[in-house]
């Protein structure tokens, strides 16, 4: 077999191929032994006819295209691992030249490959990074979290409910005098002020005994989701069964010793909010790196194949349901109650798919350009850091990798050192998250001077 490649444009190539006529013959052969059982010779039993009397009746072609199908995947595999070529789709026979008997197989296909990329400016970027200072709202919110996991329950039986108590309660629901579907419970719980309930409802739970039995007045809200009972006025007869309250720690150094593994409440709170910085602070460099990269990307063009696109909105599909699942969704139902098909699904995915391969594309380009490799050491630490991700053991996600996962390991080792020069070498302006002005802030900036110029016409 000979073949030549010749590129035709930034995404595909066009292959010639040259199959030798013995080689062809063979595969005529083997075409014509796979075939026979299905074709229908008068005289003879399927699959006993001879290969002359099926080629007379119906032509010295007849077996072509079955032997075609048997050499080509073979040759075109040999030819793309000796070419190195990054093949992106499925191969297109592009012309037949020749092809008989006893005659050299010549044909050309084109496939389309990952593209070629022309680099902009990925250096002396310019990108602002803005720091987040982390508040006191911020750090009593964090040490609430450890509050709730700590707080116990206590019951109540010498007051009245207040807000904030647990109730266990029957209640039976009521329209004009007749019970309606979903209206009646027993021994269910509600934490009065949660909001869980119709508006009216729980506000007239507080002060109600235990054991105490009562008609609560309340309106359905007019945007309700059962139509029966939009708008419509309601008497639920409720009964309080018990009453709980929370019994929440003293934030003191033995509740510290109780959460975390430091002794003293000062420790405790030094520890959250240098854990709450140390986020802030990699948030921030986080969207650096994504602002800067994102320049790189619009700076660079590629003429990027239709395949790639598609291939990279199946995988954001499969992520989109995978999150779902874990969420208890079904996507089935995620299309119906948003009234949309997966074609409409996958088009709104499409900008996004294109940029995430073309970032990728272009990551891997500079990559290139430095001609950056990365060592064993950095290998290891990119290996680490996935399995941390991951939640499992360094050691026993490393047996788990086959070849090629360790390849891309190796490749996002090389990606982390080339965004990582990208933010060396860009030119960074360090502000408070204060002084940030978001599009939106910024649209709804012009929107006020627009309002205010009408307003004074």
């Amino acid at each position: 077999m000979s073949y030549t490649v010749e590129k035709i444009s930034g995404n595909q190539v066009k292959i010639a191929f040259e199959i030798a006529s013995e080689k062809f013959d063979e595969a005529v052969a083997k075409a014509y032994l796979k075939v026979r059982g299905k074709v229908n010779v008068p005289g003879f039993r399927k699959g006993k006819a001879p290969r002359k009397l099926i080629e007379s009746m119906y032509g010295e072609a007849v077996f072509y295209d079955e032997a075609f199908d048997i050499l080509f995947p073979g040759e075109y595999e040999a030819c793309v691992k000796e070419n190195d070529l990054k093949v992106v789709d499925r191969p297109e026979v592009d012309e037949v030249e020749q092809i008989g008997c006893g005659q050299d197989l010549k044909f050309t296909v084109k496939v389309f490959v990952k593209p070629d990329v022309e680099l902009g400016n990925y250096k002396g970027l310019k990108a602002t990074k803005y720091v987040h200072k982390v508040t006191d709202e911020e750090i009593d919110a964090r040490i609430n979290q450890d509050v709730e996991k700590a707080t116990t329950m206590a019951d109540v039986t010498d007051r009245a409910v207040e807000n904030g108590d647990i109730v266990n309660l029957d209640y039976a629901g009521s329209v004009d005098g007749v019970a309606f579907a979903g209206g009646t419970a027993q021994g269910q719980t509600l934490e009065i002020g949660s909001g869980r309930f119709i508006p009216g409802f729980e506000e007239q739970m507080i002060g109600m005994n235990l054991n105490e039995e009562k008609d609560l007045q309340v309106k359905f809200p007019e945007e309700y989701h059962a139509e029966e009972l939009k708008g419509k006025d309601a008497i639920f007869h409720v009964k309080v069964n018990g009453i709980q309250m929370k019994v929440k720690p003293a934030l003191d150094d033995d509740f510290a010793a109780d959460v975390s593994e430091f002794n003293t409440f000062d420790e405790y709170k030094q520890n959250i909010t240098k854990e709450l910085t140390e986020r802030a602070d990699k948030n921030a460099e986080v969207a650096l790196e994504n602002e800067l990269v994102q320049q790189a990307v619009d700076a660079a063009d590629c003429d990027i194949p239709e395949a790639m696109i598609e291939d990279e909105i199946e995988i954001m599909l499969r992520e989109m349901k995978m999150r779902m699942m874990y969420q208890g969704l079904r996507y089935e139902d995620y299309l119906k109650y948003t009234g949309q098909s997966e074609e409409q699904v996958k088009e709104m995915y499409q900008p996004e798919a294109k940029n995430r391969v073309k970032m990728q594309l272009v990551l891997e380009a500079m990559v290139k350009a430095e001609a950056i490799e990365v060592t064993e050491e950095e290998v290891e630490k990119a290996t680490a850091e996935e399995a941390e991700r991951m939640g499992r053991e360094v050691e026993e996600f490393k047996a788990s990798l086959n070849e090629r996962q360790k390849e891309y390991l190796k490749e996002n080792a090389a990606i982390r050192k080339v965004v990582d020069l990208v933010v060396d070498k860009a030119e960074v302006e360090v502000k408070d998250e204060s002084e940030r002005i978001t599009a939106a802030d910024a649209a709804k900036a012009v929107e006020e001077v627009a309002e205010a110029a009408q307003t004074e016409e």
